[in-house]
């Protein structure tokens, strides 16, 4: 049947339905589910009809001497990618602990240095030999500038860089240049090898700029190695921690203020690895928060937990045996999950006159639990309690210190269990601060060998060896295209959080959190995805087949599915890798061109790929994919194309240089479609079609005529074109709906096979004014009438009110909210929220009451501390949005819309073979009371699921299985030379110096204490 007769039948369906619905005939409504079922399906005959998809597969057939089929084996891709992910990590492995053992050998053989005779800062005029000029070459794998011939050096801009400690430092580890060149040398594809110091000190290799100013010329550097979650988790075993916080009433005013920040701070130390709660205490004890127990030491809940420690008031009277006998309770639970390794309570008080000894005599004779104490604020208070309480624990009493020192104490169970400390940790997921993108990093501890004149061991870690990954490297290692656009391999680590996925797209490029996105928030969860989870932790081997629902890569669809999991553990890493494959991956194409183009004559074939690309009566469009070496990435599809036909014009595709499956199976769609518009698309005639297009997964999307072709807006790469794999995920034709903001007023039309996505596009005009036309016609007032075509998503497509027709494309919740909530109710739509982790959103403003001058924003201490305050006007957040999605294979609907004081009938209608609903409904008009509040769909910003309740069922995690948390050998001794180093936080020009306060009970084991002095000249400090 013509498109025009579909048409007329439509008109005369329109009738008939308007008449049926029309209020002054109500009784006729029974007759409207007959006429619709009697013509449901009839407008989609012209797509049956279309000869495109019978044409391509006659030209697949014809040429089946050029490709063969091909089974994915689920069990041997992920095991042979498994193995490639261990061989790279292996690699580096063996780098790392060359550089932990060269590292180690250049300190205890370095001489150390009280004078050097000259100031760092003032070497440019006195130094001895010439300044170092590195010579900066761009470098693809770096995405920087570098210099492969020298390292560099980063030292934070609140250590003074001329302190002896920093100097010396830079002298024994410049010697770790030549073994950094040698790693490279055997392996070319290391990326950034560093050192971290536990002073702060970070060299790495190669050399580069540490700020390119030329992109970021106002950005302040307060990058520290020492906060970043490789060293963090590196330098010690993983930590299950109460933060005690005295709230009497004498912690008021800035000692409160230094409190909060205080305690802000010490939570940024924490990883994921890690347990954490905060509890405040004065005559009486409570948790700050929601969290009753300790809580593992994520973003979110650190989030909590900062929150509710800002909203923490001071009253009350000081009882630090009751403070303690809660904190002793806690940490003893062994019911919670926990990190079961080092147990610390780290106390934040102003100070008091109690010891609370029979507390510690009762709840942690053997000390086990490690307590550390914070002096803050300017008091009058006799300091020798608090410092009791910490060296009689196996602390450190600490004063307004920089938070990292803490971790000095907790490595030396590891620097005395030596070589069996030496364990290569793999980091979560995090952006590289040097701009390489995603990235993981091996970790190794560096550790002192030196000993006193009595041949005691020292204690103290040197820092932290790590080495990059990027997650692009692995990625290569799991090739995809022999999956389809909808099949992909992904891999977790013991927390659970991905590693790869395709849904890992963190949005804010300057966030200095780990990226932890769980499996379970990456997909849409159910009770078998929990199952998988929990296997894969376990390093288990497993397969199972899961019935699950799909968002789609636009994130406004839903689709039903199956897919195919199989998994196996990454060898040498706590690491688990899993392929997804749907039904339509158990097969491919695989084409076998060699042949045909070796016998071909060299100009034939050039002339005959030139053909294939030609954009001359249509347009073919292509991403970039790694199929050849040279082949440079460009936005431009016209500059790729041509480049891509000057490199075959170069090599043939069986070349060394080339990824001869790929390029092969590009050139196989490239010529099979080719034919689509020489034989059939170049002799039809428009008929209402704006455009015809073939997409394929070897990369190919050829569109007819050309002028279409050129303003195609669609992801020109088939595997993220969410047309393309929502049409493989379904049987029927998926009519989209253009986006609101879209220039354009088209609907697309697709048609799925095994070999290729064909579609239409279609002017919507010409369907709008054939709904008006019939409208027009009737012999009712079409104004009280509703007929509107919706697809599977609740997105609008057609109606046949003008107040509708700039609408198209709109969520129908926003047009008519009670109608949709209706649909709800009667399942013809039932939705999936779902969260997404990764997103950013602007800061909100404030409003200021009264009039004034504009206030200028001037960054307090805090913030200064805060290293990400600076980053970025936008701030990453959680945002929630709405999927809706046919529930049943139900076809009929119909029932009234109730509000209250009138009602509004309805009847859909599913059409057959596509994703749309035709629905007719009463007008809004004609019932005013109806509910107007709109149904929203689009993403927004929340505050995400509610994280006490998240805390009270905590997803399975699982730990490192090696922990060194305690040693009776462990001595507090050792940390003078590193406490030489004098933190300037501003100007640094005048330091104050103080001799410390001895311990006056000399019974107790020796006591360090580190002291800082926090005065008006902005100078942070410590000396021991």
């Amino acid at each position: 049947m013509s498109r025009s007769a579909c048409f007329q039948r439509q008109q005369r369906d329109r009738y008939l339905c308007s008449y049926a619905l029309s209020p002054s005939v109500g009784s006729g409504f029974r007759e409207v589910p007959l006429i619709i079922k009697e013509h449901k399906g009839i407008c989609s005959s012209p797509l049956r009809q279309n000869k495109t998809a019978y044409l391509l597969l006659q030209i697949y057939a014809a040429n089946r001497q050029y490709y063969t089929i091909e089974m994915n084996n689920a069990r041997h891709l992920v095991e042979s990618a498994a193995r490639e992910i261990e061989k790279l990590l292996s690699n580096k492995v063996k780098a790392l602990k060359r550089l932990a053992s060269a590292a180690e050998e250049f300190q205890q053989a370095h001489a150390w240095k009280e004078e050097f005779g000259v100031r760092l800062s003032a070497l440019s005029r006195n130094e001895s030999r010439p300044r170092i000029k590195p010579d900066f070459q761009p470098n693809r794998a770096f995405r920087r500038l570098v210099d492969f011939n020298h390292t560099a050096v980063h030292i934070p801009t609140d250590i003074y860089e001329g302190s002896t400690i920093v100097l010396n430092e830079l002298n024994w580890t410049a010697a770790l240049d030549n073994v950094f060149k040698k790693n490279k040398e055997e392996d070319p594809t290391l990326l950034w090898q560093v050192f971290g110091s536990a002073t702060g000190l970070a060299r790495y290799y190669p050399a580069s700029p540490w700020v390119d100013l030329t992109k970021t010329s106002n950005r302040i550097d307060l990058y520290d190695v020492r906060r970043r979650p490789w060293y963090i988790q590196g330098a010690a075993s993983p930590k299950d921690m109460l933060i005690l916080v005295d709230v009497s009433g004498s912690v008021s005013g800035l000692t409160l203020k230094l409190i909060r920040t205080s305690v802000s701070e010490m939570l940024e130390t924490l990883s994921d690895d890690d347990y954490v709660n905060v509890v405040s205490f004065s005559d009486q004890v409570k948790s700050v928060s929601c969290f009753k127990d300790l809580v593992q030491a994520n973003v979110r809940n650190k989030k909590v937990l900062k929150d509710a420690v800002n909203r923490i008031q001071a009253k009350g009277i000081t009882d630090y045996k009751k403070g303690f006998e809660f904190a002793f309770e806690q940490l003893k639970n062994l019911s919670e999950s926990r990190a079961n390794c080092n147990k610390i309570i780290m106390l934040f008080t102003d100070g008091g006159e109690e010891r609370a000894q029979e507390i510690f005599a009762k709840d942690n004779k053997d000390k086990k639990i490690r307590v550390f104490t914070f002096s803050v604020g300017q008091h009058n208070y006799d300091k020798g309690p608090i410092q009791w309480m910490a060296c009689a624990n196996k602390g450190i009493p600490l004063i307004l210190v920089p938070f990292s020192e803490y971790l000095d104490v907790l490595g030396r169970p590891m620097v005395l269990a030596g070589v069996k400390a030496k364990q290569v940790q793999w980091t979560n997921v995090y952006l590289d601060a040097l701009e390489l993108g995603l990235v993981i990093t091996g970790t190794l501890p560096v550790f002192n060998l030196t000993k006193d004149a009595s041949g005691n061991q020292n204690q103290l870690i040197l820092g932290v060896m790590g080495i990059d990954v990027s997650l692009e490297d692995v990625k290569r290692l799991t090739p995809r295209y022999t999956l389809g656009p909808n099949g992909y391999y992904f891999a977790i680590d013991p927390n659970g959080y991905v590693l790869l996925h395709p849904n890992l797209q963190p949005k804010n490029p300057k966030s200095q959190e780990p990226v932890t996105l769980d499996f379970l928030d990456a997909e849409l969860e159910n009770e078998i995805k929990v199952e998988i989870r929990h296997s894969m932790i376990e390093g288990e081997n497993g397969e199972k087949t899961v019935h699950t629902l799909i968002k789609s890569y636009d994130e406004r669809y839903i689709d039903k599915g199956i897919r195919t999991y199989t998994w196996t553990p990454v060898n040498g890493t706590d690491y688990s890798l899993a392929s997804v494959l749907p039904p339509s991956s158990t097969y491919y194409i695989k084409a076998k061109l060699e042949e045909a183009i070796t016998q071909a004559k060299r100009k034939y074939w050039v002339g005959q790929v030139k053909d294939w690309f030609s954009v001359c009566v249509c347009v073919l469009t292509m991403r970039f994919r790694e199929y050849c070496n040279g082949l440079t990435p460009s936005n431009n599809n016209t500059a790729f194309l041509e480049s891509f036909i000057h490199l075959i014009d170069r090599q043939t595709p069986n070349s060394p240089n080339c990824k001869t499956d790929l390029i092969n199976n590009l050139l196989l769609d490239a010529g099979f479609t080719s034919e689509l518009v020489t034989k059939y698309w170049s002799k039809q005639k428009p008929d209402g079609v704006l455009a015809r297009f073939v997409a394929t997964d070897g990369g190919i999307t050829r569109i007819y005529p050309k002028r279409a072709g050129e303003e195609w807006t669609a992801n020109p790469e088939t595997y993220e074109a969410s047309y393309y794999k929502r049409s493989l995920n379904n049987n029927f034709y998926i009519f989209t709906a253009p986006y609101i903001n879209s220039c354009c007023t088209n609907i697309a039309v697709y048609v799925s096979y095994s070999v290729a996505v064909l579609g239409v596009k279609i002017d919507v005009n010409a369907w709008m004014e054939n709904f008006t036309r019939i409208a027009s016609n009737s012999k009712v007032r079409a104004k009280h009438l509703d007929c509107v075509i919706l697809d599977d998503g609740g997105f609008l497509l057609i109606s046949n009110q003008d107040e509708y027709i700039g609408k198209i494309g709109k969520f129908f919740g926003e047009i008519d909210p009670s109608l949709m909530r209706r649909l709800l109710n009667a399942s013809l739509y039932s939705f999936s929220k779902s969260y997404d982790y990764q997103s950013v959103c602007d800061p909100e403003s404030e409003t200021k009451a009264g009039a004034g001058l504009r206030s200028v924003y001037v960054p307090s201490i805090a913030d200064i501390l805060n290293i990400g305050w600076w980053a970025s006007t936008a701030s990453s957040c959680i945002t929630e949005q709405t999927q809706y999605y046919f529930y049943n294979d139900t076809d009929s609907f119909s029932g009234l819309v109730d509000c209250g004081n009138c009602s509004r009938l309805f009847h859909a209608q599913k059409l057959s073979d596509t994703n749309l609903v035709f629905i007719l409904v009463e007008s809004k008009p004609t019932c005013q009371s109806c509910d107007s509040k709109s149904l929203l769909q689009a993403e927004q910003k929340s505050d995400g699921p509610d994280p006490c309740i998240l805390a009270q069922q905590p997803r399975y995690r699982k730990g490192p299985e090696v922990c060194f948390d305690s040693d009776e050998n462990v001595s507090v001794q050792g940390l003078g030379w590193r406490r030489q180093i004098i933190r300037i936080i501003m100007s640094g020009k005048h330091i104050s110096w103080r001799v410390p306060m001895s311990i006056t009970d000399m019974s107790q084991p020796r006591c360090v204490q580190i002291m800082a002095l926090y005065t008006r000249g902005s100078v942070l400090g410590s000396l021991f």
